[in-house]
């Protein structure tokens, strides 16, 4: 029993810390972003480019923009409409894309 108790442990701890890979397809509402942040998005645009971009920079804006501690015109409204796991995921997505 005890070594099932911490197979379970050890198993769980590592679907945690698994980082979300990437779907070939994009996630539902990638759409909302690639209308500002094109894949052709210039460089010194003030839109940045989110395609290929690191995944975790980009959750971490998203929850900025959602807990107001990043300033926004807009996308603070447009972040509070995903959750955790939709951003995560989109975001792999974007990493992804070169």
């Amino acid at each position: 029993m005890k070594a099932l108790c911490v197979a379970t442990a050890v198993t769980m701890a590592m679907a945690w810390s698994t980082p979300l890979l990437a779907a070939s397809e994009p996630p539902p509402g990638v759409a909302s972003c690639s209308g500002c942040h094109s894949s052709n998005a210039a460089a010194g645009s003030p839109v940045t480019r989110l395609y290929g971009r690191d995944a975790n920079e980009i959750v971490t804006a998203m929850t900025g923009f959602r807990d107001g501690s990043i300033p926004a015109t807009v996308m603070n409204r447009i972040a509070k409409g995903f959750s955790d796991d939709e951003v995560r995921a989109i975001a792999a997505w974007l990493a992804a894309q070169k």
